[in-house]
């Protein structure tokens, strides 16, 4: 059975951890106040009865105990007295009692005992005034407890709302570096003047992604300089073929070492990709004009259909570049037939083959990595990456996903490659080409 699992921000829950804490201390200390009041007026309610009860005593033994009995409300031999008080008077001591009553108010009892061994005994309920003392108090206890409470919640949204800020900042630099973006600092991104667990966090990010980039430099200057050491002796190979009598030996020679000849200047085109040195040279150009006309010359059997015509700022010879290389995907993975789409700055590449693999899909192209396992040797995976490289130089995106749902019969979909060139593409100097208007856009007679 499936746990679930409940998503909460920091925020929340340090506004509920701050809340939490401030209703306990402000339950405590509200019933610590309370009791503490109680008892003081309790004490001082017994003070005030016995008080009374000495006064009437006084007046009592005064009139030396004449007929009519004690006045002021105290009573001689009450049988209501509370047991209790009884055996504290039989000991010849003054002495209060405070019984409980059901409707909360406590009756406060005094007693003394005279010289002829009566007991006097004065009994009244607790004050109304110190009743609604407490009812006061209580009232401002409760209201003090609930501001605290709503005060703590807005403490701990403050607090919370400025971390949970600072943690979403370092997050979103965070993924753009794991997109590519290595010259973002994390620790930049999160700012601030307050410094915490965040600061800690975003530079321990930043020293990550400085030793990532430093081995994938140290990566790519080794590939660049293994593949550029390796194309002096393929091109001698290459020229010592071609001195071979005809035959098929002759034949299978020529072909493995021009693919080592290509597959050298794939493994160059990527080292420069990856150094981002690479500057486009931009022309003005109808794309769906240049896409038919180049695709033509590539491949004739692919069709291909220009729905909107569109002028695109690009750079033509890596624009060749991506197309060749998705047709030449298409080919080697897919099954005829291929269609090309424009439409506008879009331009679509699908083939009726099996589709993209998953781990494509997921990751996006990587190099020497096919995905097919029955190829007996055929390409070495850089097509798809170096297209998507050349992507990035023209400021262009390139995706790709498939055209038959999961779980489909083979051959009723296929793979999709589509490529969005931007409306302004930078140049080499960082700036945007001025666009040509409609009428300079027609030819010349």
């Amino acid at each position: 059975m499936k746990r679930l699992a409940l998503r909460t921000g920091v925020r929340w829950k340090i506004s509920i951890a701050i809340a939490a804490v401030g209703a306990l201390i402000a339950v405590a200390l509200s019933l610590v106040v309370h009791n503490a009041a109680r008892v003081s007026m309790i004490e001082n309610a017994r003070e005030v009865q016995l008080e009374r009860l000495l006064g009437a005593q006084r007046f009592y033994e005064a009139t030396n105990m004449q007929k009519g009995g004690p006045k002021f409300g105290a009573k001689l031999n009450d049988p209501a007295i509370p047991p209790s008080l009884r055996d504290e008077v039989r000991k010849n001591r003054r002495a209060t009692h405070v019984t409980e009553t059901s409707d909360g108010v406590p009756d406060v009892w005094a007693a003394v005992p005279l010289a002829n061994g009566d007991v006097l005994s004065l009994h009244t309920r607790f004050a109304d005034r110190s009743a609604t003392i407490m009812d006061d108090l209580d009232r401002a206890l409760i209201i003090g407890s609930v501001s605290v409470v709503f005060g703590g919640c807005a403490l701990g949204v403050l607090i919370g709302g400025q971390l949970s800020r600072r943690l979403r900042k370092a997050a979103a630099a965070a993924g753009r570096v794991a997109e590519g973006h290595t010259d973002v600092r994390v620790r930049e991104a999160v700012g601030g003047v307050v410094r915490d667990e965040t600061d800690e966090l975003a530079r321990a990010v930043d020293a990550l992604t400085d030793a990532l980039n430093e081995r994938i430099e140290a990566e790519r200057r080794v590939t660049a300089d293994i593949a550029h050491e390796l194309r002096t002796p393929v091109t001698g190979l290459l020229t010592a073929a071609e001195l071979l009598p005809p035959g098929r030996p002759t034949e299978l020679v020529r072909d493995r070492a021009q693919a080592m000849r290509t597959l050298v200047e794939d493994v160059l085109e990527v080292a420069r990709l990856d150094s981002a040195s690479e500057r486009a040279e931009l022309q003005e150009l109808p794309l769906g004009e240049f896409v038919s006309r180049r695709i033509g010359l590539l491949d004739p059997d692919v069709t291909v259909q220009v729905v909107h015509e569109s002028w695109v700022s690009t750079d033509p010879r890596r624009l060749e570049r991506i197309l060749g290389n998705l047709l030449g995907n298409a080919a080697k993975h897919g099954s005829t037939p291929v269609e090309v789409t424009v439409e506008g700055r879009v331009v679509r590449v699908r083939d009726h083959g099996p589709g993209f693999p998953e781990e494509l899909l997921r990751d996006g192209p990587s190099r020497f990595r096919t995905g097919s396992m029955d190829r007996a040797g055929h390409g070495h995976g850089l097509g798809l990456t170096i297209a998507a490289g050349q992507a990035r130089v023209l400021g262009a995106r390139l995706t790709f996903r498939n055209a038959a749902p999961v779980g489909a019969a083979e051959g009723t979909g296929g793979a999709i490659a589509v490529l969005w060139l931007p409306e302004h593409a930078p140049t080499a100097t960082g700036s945007f080409p001025m666009l040509r208007t409609a009428d300079e856009r027609q030819p010349q007679g």
